[in-house]
Order: structure tokens, then sequence, then C-alpha cells
């Protein structure tokens, strides 16, 4: 049955009850030492014609949505959502249904690996000797000259590399991902310490609302948690008997989120924090109460020329406010990705302490802290990348490990991250797919893909505590190692502080002792008398959540007395039109490798397999752009080339572009296709350190060429410009 377990030693470990059921589904701790094996060598507890289930977390993305994956005869057949987990309750996304598409991709990583650092030379190598150079690599430098780049996911790997770090006396791991730069994560949780004296994400109660202003926040295509936000929004739209909530969004193009709302206002970039403060004075003088000191020196009739709104639209959606008993507004997406996004977000939460919704019901709350979790731990901020790289260019960083991101990618090409690297003498990547990242590493020593591996991810926004939880679905396909099990065994090769920092025998012992302070816990989602049996229930259900909300209500006061000025944002360059990048809905920042995520149509364009540029129908008529048109973008950063698609719900002075192709690695789906817009990025940056991303002013040059973008739409119709 393996080389470990008998199946007499197997059968004993099976206890009656519950926990037997959970460890013969693979979710007890005995499970790891089980080699689940393909049809041709079936295992003895897996039978024709039926299929086991096995609760996983999504690894798709940091938002901890739990799976359930459908297995038969050894292999992963299908996935769906864990209806228990209180972050997605049975639901997912295309990118989690895509999952699988992943696991058996055929450009994976399969054995560890020593190149040439992008050369093309590449030799195949043992695990042995890959611990090996994992262990030189962490006792032959000074702890300070040691860097951990990590991506958002998975938790329980960034507490394991943070534990050695601290211990050995290295510089804390610093986390990133594109789509924390592009949701404004360090600028929300910075904008409610500055507000509520906690740095924290906030919480916004969508689905008790009767009311949601949203400003630029895409939460229903790829912003924070976008599963739970639809189920949130699905509540808000039709859970209660006699009313239907209200929808109102701001932001310069039409998204999905937009095309879901009651109203869709189209205002300058830029302007959004002065229109918030508009509405909160509007709202105060409807209700002809004193209007807050921070609303004050708000003119509403200025403002709406500046924003490029009419004022009788401010006016009527102050009524909205003043008509509705649970407003809600939400700061995010665009709005906060500019110069003035920190100020621009503080204004968006205090419009809320105008609404009098803080720790109300349809109103703002602080998320709290996630199981095992001792404080907020947010992503790295670009600014934070910035002085990595600097350190990096200093020779300060001699070696840098780095797993699940992908800064020569994600990262504006400005930043120079890639031409960084070759003043670090050794970089090891632990990528399961050759990103660009990787294949720019001395080493890729492969991690599972998630869906073949052990591990946990907190939930960033919930009411309640979650702590979902991830196992093996399958035996692993290739001869790839769990990065926490490679840096556990050369951590005791190295010996001394590093061996004193892990002393694990694996990295199911690490987890179980991070999981260790919640058994006997009576307010989870279930009890357990120690530790091994708690680990069967984890496995079983698919994390371990509280039972009851546990937010806590922001301090109004301070939000309401605050001198606020967002202005209007800066934009570098001295281009014609605004560029927003958004996140692709259906690519996401690592999805551009699944076939069946290349094929889903955008929700607003029913583009496919590639990369276009949003122009509307006016402002390309006066260019003589046609559909199809090749053209080339350029800021002062630099250019990208792209088709235009003519997309009426865009303002005249914005153009578009969405992130996830125009990658040169990656595999055969992916690379060589489309164009990435980030690399046209100006490096500016807002007072919390996060990107001004949708703060560069461009300029668009016809090139003199065609490709006609697949579409499942027709060519004539709503999308079609007609010349009179």
């Amino acid at each position: 049955m393996s080389k470990q377990l008998s199946r007499r030693d197997f059968l004993k470990l099976a206890t009656a009850g519950a926990a037997t059921s959970a460890v013969l589904t693979g979710c007890g701790p005995a499970s790891r030492y089980v080699k689940r094996e393909p049809y041709m060598k079936m295992p003895e507890y897996t039978y024709n014609g039926l299929s086991t289930y096995y609760a996983t977390t999504c690894r798709e993305c940091a938002a901890a949505c739990g799976l359930v994956v459908r297995t038969m005869q050894g292999r992963a057949i299908k996935v769906e959502g864990n209806a228990e987990n209180p972050v997605n309750l049975g639901k997912t996304c295309a990118r989690g249904q895509a999952t699988l598409q992943g696991l058996y991709n055929p450009d994976r990583v399969e054995n560890p690996t020593q190149q040439g650092r992008g050369k093309g030379a590449a030799s195949q190598m043992d695990w042995d000797a890959a611990i090996q150079v994992v262990a030189e690599a962490l006792k032959n430098n000074d702890p300070s000259e040691i860097a951990f780049l990590m991506g958002t996911a998975p938790d329980h790997l960034f507490d394991l590399v943070s534990d050695l770090a601290n211990a050995i006396g290295a510089p804390a791991p610093v986390r990133f991902g594109a789509l924390s730069m592009f949701e404004s994560r360090a600028t929300l949780s910075r904008a409610a310490e500055e507000l509520f004296g906690q740095s924290a994400m906030p919480y916004f109660d969508i689905a008790n609302s009767d009311l949601v202003l949203s400003f630029g926040a895409n939460f229903l295509e790829t912003w924070i948690s976008p599963v739970s936000f639809t189920r949130e929004y699905a509540q808000m739209r039709r859970g209660k008997p006699r009313k239907r909530g209200y929808f109102v969004q701001f932001e310069s193009r039409m998204s999905q989120t937009a095309a879901k709302a009651d109203e869709w206002v189209p205002l300058r970039p830029g302007t959004e924090g002065l229109v918030a403060l508009a509405i909160g004075k509007l709202v105060a003088e409807a209700k002809d109460t004193a209007v807050p000191a921070s609303f004050e020196a708000i003119d509403p009739a200025e403002v709406a020329r500046t924003a490029d709104v009419k004022l009788e639209t401010l006016e009527h959606i102050a009524q909205l406010v003043v008509d509705s008993e649970h407003p809600l507004a939400v700061p995010g997406g665009t709005a906060v990705g500019q110069t003035n996004g920190l100020a621009t977000a503080e204004s968006v939460l205090a419009l809320n302490a105008q609404f009098g919704n803080y720790g109300m019901t349809g109103g703002v709350y602080i998320s709290p802290l996630g199981p095992n979790q001792d404080e907020y731990h947010r992503p790295a901020s670009p600014e934070e990348m910035l002085n990595l790289i600097w350190k990096m260019k200093d020779g300060k960083v001699k070696v840098l490990f780095i797993h699940g991101v992908n800064p020569v990618f994600e990262l504006p090409s400005h930043l120079g991250f890639l031409d960084t690297l070759q003043y670090v003498p050794q970089v090891i990547s632990f990528a399961t797919f050759p990103d660009e990242t990787a294949v720019a590493s001395d080493y890729i020593f492969p991690d599972h893909h998630g869906l073949e591996s052990w591990g946990y991810q907190r939930a960033v926004v919930s009411s309640q505590p979650v702590l979902s939880g991830a196992q093996p679905v399958i035996s692993p396909f290739f001869n790839t190692r769990a990065t926490a099990d490679v840096l556990i065994a050369a951590a005791q090769q190295a010996g001394g502080q590093f061996a004193e920092a892990l002393p694990f025998a694996d990295e199911v012992a690490f987890i179980q002792s991070k999981l260790s302070p919640l058994v006997g816990d009576p307010d989870g989602s279930f009890l357990a008398p120690e530790i091994n049996m708690f680990s069967a229930y984890f496995q079983q259900h698919g994390g371990w959540w509280k039972n009851d909300p546990a937010l806590s209500a922001p301090i109004a006061s301070g939000a309401l007395t605050k001198k606020l000025d967002p202005g209007v944002a800066e934009f570098s360059g001295e281009g014609e039109f605004f560029f927003v990048p958004f996140v692709s809905p259906t690519i996401g920042e690592a999805g551009a490798n699944k076939p069946w995520l290349q094929e889903l149509p955008d929700p607003t364009t029913t583009v496919t397999w590639n990369t276009w540029v949003e122009m509307n129908p006016e402002t390309a008529h006066e260019l003589g752009i046609d559909n199809d048109d090749i053209v080339e973008v350029m800021s002062e950063a630099g250019s990208v080339q792209a088709a235009v698609y003519l997309y009426p719900a865009i303002r005249p002075d914005v153009i578009a572009m969405p992130f996830g192709q125009g990658h040169t690695a990656y595999g055969q789906f992916a690379a060589g296709r489309g164009a990435n817009p980030v690399n046209i990025l100006s490096i500016h940056f807002n007072a919390a350190g996060d990107l001004a991303f949708a703060g560069v002013k461009v300029n668009v040059k016809k090139t003199g060429r065609k490709h006609e973008l697949a579409r499942m739409e027709g060519k004539v119709g709503v999308y079609e410009f007609r010349k009179e």
C-alpha cells in the first residue's frame, strides 16, 4: 500500500466513528503516509465506480474559498465549493473550477532543476542535492543577507518562514501579489489605521445593506474576495421580502460590477474622494443637520464640475441615502489606486461615519483576525517591494528565496526587478510552473500543486474568523516536494539555530503545532479532545472557524472631525487619455496557463485568448480607429500594443486594458499571447506606498495593422459604432 504503512497498520489507525471516516477518506493525519495510486496500481481502499471526496482550499487566489474535490481511481475529476466554509458557502468562481487544469498542466516543473538564469541550460537534480543547496544557502550566508519573497498564499508557509526568519535573525518575509496591488490593500489597511486606530481590513456588510455606493471597488469580479461579495450582493438585492437593495457604482469604465448596478456614474478619474465628501455634505444638508468638520470645506457644485458629473446626480444620490435605512459606501480598486488614494479611502470611510453605520447592521466593521493569527499581516506595498529591489541592487541580499509570486511579470518592468536579480548571487525559486521569475532563477525546486498540498489559509475579510484547511486530494504526479518540507529538511541539515527554529518531522507536524491552540475551543465549528482527532476533523470539514461573528465596531468621532482633502489625483505623463488597467475577471493574475480560462469570454466584451484596448466609439471615430485596429499605447514609462475594442461604456477620455496576459514564459498556453499593461505604469506611489496604477496618462497611435479579436458577440450590434 505504501512504503511507510502496511495495510494492517493502516487499519489499526482507522478507529471507530467519525474519525474513522475521516482517516479512510484521506482526511486524517495518517493519510500523509498513504500513497494514492492511479488505476493501474489502485489502492486497497479505492473501488471501481466509486468516488472519494476531499475537502480542501482553493489556491487560485488568497480569498480562502473552500473546495470539495471529487476523485476517482486516484485522479481528481471535478471541483465544487465547500458548502460548510463560511467564505464561499459552496460557491466557486471560474478560476476555482479551472484549478484542475493547473493540476494536469503539461508545462509543470517536474523535477528539481539547476539552470543558467534563463539561458536555457538546465539540468535535473535529485531532492537530496536540492535540500543540500538550500541548507548551504541558509548556513553559509549572514541571516541579514537572506531574503524571502512570498505570495499571498498559503498562510501556513508564510507562518513557517516567518518563524524561521525570526529565529535566525533574518528580515521578515516580504509578501506580494499583483491582486493585492490592484486591490490597494495596503491603502485600505492604512486608512483604517488612520481613522480607527487599528491596522486591519475594514469589513463592509454588503449583505445587510439596502443601499451600496461603490467607489471603484470591483467586488463582483476580482476585488479581495469576489465569491463572498457576490453572495452578499445577492442577499442585498433579493434577501429582503419587501425591499430590493439599490446599488450605485462610481468608476470611469463599466466593469462587470458596474454592469450589475442600478446606476453607473462615469466620473472623472481621481475625483472619487471629492465626490464622496460632496455626497456627505449634501446628506447633512438634506437631513438639516450640522455638517461634520470633515465635509465643511466641500462645495458640491464645484465638485460636480471637477468630477464631470451633474450636481443633480449627486443630489439624487444623497436623497437615496436619506431614504435608505442601511446605506453603505465601499472604497477600492481604481478609486484608491491613485496618488490621492489614501485620502480617498479615508473620505469614503468618513462618509460611512456620516451615515452612522459604524458597527451597525449593513455598515462598516473591523475584520477579525484569523484563527491562530497574532496580528494582521498585510501584503507588502509596491513601495516596499521597491525597497527590496534597492536592497538587492546594493548587494545586501546574497540569497533570495521566492515562492508563490511572479514579480518579473507582476511588477512594472520600470521597477527593474529582473535586471536587479543579477546583483543577487543565488536565487532559488519554488515555483510549480516555469513562470518568468522561475526561469530567471538559479534553481527551481518545484512545490506541489495546491491540490497535492497540505496547508491552511485565513480569510482576509469575513464576519467570523476562518481558517480554511488544505489537504492532498491525489498523490503528486511529478517529482515535486512541499516547500515547507524542503525548508524543514534543509534547516535540520544546517543544524544549530536553523534546526532549533524548525524542530518538526514534516509539514503536517508544523501545521499541527499551529492548530494546537485551537483544540478544545468551545466556540469553534467542531470540538476534539486532542490534536490528532482535531486534525482529522479539520481536514474532513475543510477547516475550522468560529461559530459566531467576531466583528468589532470602529469609533466614528475621529472620522468626522479629521480635516480631509483628497483633492484631484495627480497623473504622470502628458498623454491625452487617462489609462485604467484592470485585472481580467477570467484570467486573474496567474490563470493565463489554463485553456479553460483563456477560452472563457470576458463578461463585458466577450473577448477570449487575447488582450484588448477598450476605447469609446466616439473617441475612436475622431482618431480614425476601428475595431481590431492594433494601436500603440504610450506612457512616459514605455509602450504596449494591442487590438482595439470599441466599448461605449467607457468615458471618451479614458482607455482601459485588462491585466493577465503578456507572458514571456509560463508555458505554452500563456507565453507570447497578448500584452502586459503594467509595463507602461509609472513609478508613483500614494501616501500608503501603494502604486498609483490608475494615475497614468497615455497617448494612442495607430500602427496600420489589424488583428481580429476572438469574441463571442456579433460584430454588428450595440458595440459597433456606426458612422452617420
